[in-house]
């Protein structure tokens, strides 16, 4: 068995300093996500990391943001993350959360959560800059590792000490062309991840990041729904698919032809504990349109092929007319 994810709890131990104010250290995404042999993270610089990049989805598409306060061991009640990626040659994409119901984790000391008012306030912060996909951001706040990859967070504490920032830089810069990928790159031949902890080939190259994977078909689609998780095959290997709070993800949506495409963001989460930090990778969709090609959220697909404004892939002149046909709108 791996020597896994203890070094997490480990972090947890981390408190604000005692002079009052911590360091900020910029980092690029690379340097943030480096794993050891394990897939342990091994970033360890003290205070604040300061991070830029691209991002790449809604948080209320990927988490369920409704506060539900418990003060029973039942779940984290609300939850709140999204993703960003490096740019140019920094290769490599970081999440940030927030939870609601902290003092639920049995490690966490002094115990505390927020309450309902105090995580709408929470929430409003966080929404205040009102960035977007494709909006270039700075963010700024405390770290732990968690089963695959290092987040910026709160370290499970809701005092304001430890909040992180987001700032918005430049609006619409664009999201970046998901990666076309193919289970080869990511599958052995036994069908098992591959894990690369130099982060230069494998899952761990794309974790964080949009990709995209072309003619596959349904394995299993009994998961289907929001939250769910569903598997896609190329008729030979497999790979998971998680579904998000979109829309568009509800029971009967599911109306996917075959072959189809598939586009989301390269994630890992791996069950157990202490979690085998070399396995439990997955792509990460956010939402459906109901286009019957591409499982993606509809800001994704735009990105795939540039002036597609009707997102089927083709840039045509009925792209050029239903542009004209909103010039004035």
């Amino acid at each position: 068995m791996k020597g896994g994810c203890l070094i997490f709890v480990l972090l947890l131990t981390v408190q604000v300093s005692v002079f009052g104010v911590d360091p900020c250290t910029p980092a690029t995404h690379e340097q943030f996500q480096a794993v050891d042999e394990d897939g342990i993270g091994t970033y360890n610089v003290a205070g604040k990391v300061i991070l830029e990049g691209i991002v790449l989805n809604k948080p209320g598409d990927m988490l369920d943001s409704t506060a539900d306060y418990q003060s029973e061991p039942v779940d984290m009640g609300g939850e709140w993350q999204f993703f960003f990626q490096g740019e140019g040659d920094d290769h490599a994409g970081t999440a940030l959360w927030v939870g609601q119901n902290y003092e639920l984790l049995p490690w966490v000391f002094p115990p505390g959560s927020y309450d309902d008012l105090s995580w709408i306030a929470e929430m409003s912060r966080l929404n205040a800059p009102q960035f977007c996909p494709g909006d270039r951001i700075r963010v700024t706040g405390y770290y732990l590792f968690y089963k695959g990859k290092t987040n910026v967070n709160e370290q499970h504490h809701f005092e304001p000490e430890y909040d992180f920032t987001v700032e918005l830089l430049e609006r619409g810069v664009g999201l970046p062309r998901p990666e076309v990928i193919s289970f080869d790159d990511v599958k052995d031949g036994n069908d098992n991840f591959i894990f690369d902890s130099s982060r230069e080939s494998g899952c761990e190259y794309y974790q964080g990041r949009l990709v995209r994977v072309n003619d596959v078909n349904f394995a299993d689609a009994n998961g289907w729904g929001p939250n769910g998780e569903v598997t896609v095959t190329d008729g030979v290997k497999t790979f998971p698919v998680k579904l998000g709070f979109g829309r568009g993800i509800y029971a009967g949506s599911n109306n996917l032809s075959e072959p189809f495409d598939v586009i989301g963001i390269m994630d890992q989460e791996p069950e157990g504990y202490p979690p085998d930090c070399t396995v439990g990778y997955r792509i990460w969709v956010m939402d459906y349109d109901g286009n019957g090609a591409v499982l993606a959220s509809r800001e994704h697909r735009r990105a795939a092929v540039p002036g597609d404004v009707q997102l089927d892939e083709i840039v045509d002149f009925g792209d050029f007319a239903e542009m004209a046909c909103d010039w004035l709108k």
